[in-house]
């Protein structure tokens, strides 16, 4: 039985190819789940193009990526993606009902076209495929291996997610803003006894007061939500552009001291979710 989460791309917003962002990674949004035989492949920011070479390698055929939205940080990494040039791989891609727009197939197409890239996605030979879910819809995979989905609160809608398997619930939570003095019920709701919460802590507390509408969150909030939800390891993600690694090594050391199970996101990092807590012990 397998249930890993490996991190490809931790950083939010921008990416940071900086000799002060190595320690915790400058590729934006993109993490690798393997379960039940199946790969699943959560957002497709700049982290997505070493995922691709990693496929090559390994010479995996197939995967599912589960978008949170299509802002650019998100998908930016799609037309780096090797394996999608290749006609003996196959990825459906799964995203939220955008506005505007049929679904996320759409959303890449444009990105793709002059005069905003010079390689339309009708080059990619592998199999695409492009499906729309709507928010609390619950995805089975088969082999006990099911993902649920929740509504989270940033401009435009993005979409949250909790994998489970072999008794064991990973959530991604990122991109969401949280509101001072409420209680997000939805975030609530699907990380609720979760092993492993990774959550938008883009921002500090003194930094978050600056930016109300920006869509993003601290790990002070997330904290406090895994506390009420009982979740028994809370990661810090979608880093701040502008946090390099002191800040991001300070920002760490507070945390644990909040929470013990707390850390923050690094690139290449990998997490055995079934070993998950004998490991903390």
């Amino acid at each position: 039985m397998e249930f890993t989460v490996k991190f490809w791309g931790v950083r939010g917003t921008f990416p940071c190819p900086s000799p002060t962002h190595l320690q915790y990674g400058g590729n934006t949004s993109c993490l690798e789940i393997r379960a039940a035989g199946k790969v699943l492949v959560l957002d497709a920011g700049t982290g997505l193009r070493s995922l691709g070479k990693q496929f090559l390698r390994e010479g995996v055929k197939e995967a599912t990526l589960l978008m949170t939205h299509a802002h650019w940080d998100h998908i930016n990494g799609f037309p780096f993606f090797e394996p999608g040039y290749r006609p003996d791989f196959s990825l459906r891609v799964v995203a939220r009902d955008l506005k505007g727009c049929s679904c996320i197939g759409e959303v890449l197409t444009t990105c793709m076209e002059n005069p905003l890239f010079p390689v339309p996605l009708t080059t990619m030979r592998a199999k695409l495929s492009f499906d729309n879910l709507r928010t609390g819809d619950i995805l089975d995979f088969g082999g006990g291996l099911l993902v649920r989905t929740a509504p989270l609160n940033h401009p435009g809608g993005a979409v949250g997610y909790r994998i489970e398997h072999g008794g064991k619930a990973f959530c991604y939570v990122t991109d969401t803003e949280h509101i001072p003095g409420q209680t997000d019920e939805n975030i609530l709701s699907l990380i609720e006894g979760a092993d492993l919460v990774v959550y938008d802590s883009s921002y500090t507390e003194e930094e978050f007061a600056a930016r109300i509408g920006w869509g993003h969150s601290t790990w002070n909030e997330g904290v406090r939500l895994s506390r009420l939800a009982g979740v028994k390891q809370f990661c810090l993600f979608h880093h701040d552009p502008d946090h390099d690694d002191q800040a991001m090594a300070a920002i760490e050391r507070e945390a644990r001291q909040s929470f013990a199970g707390a850390f923050a996101a690094r690139e290449g990092s990998c997490i055995d979710m079934l070993r998950l807590e004998s490991e903390a012990a």
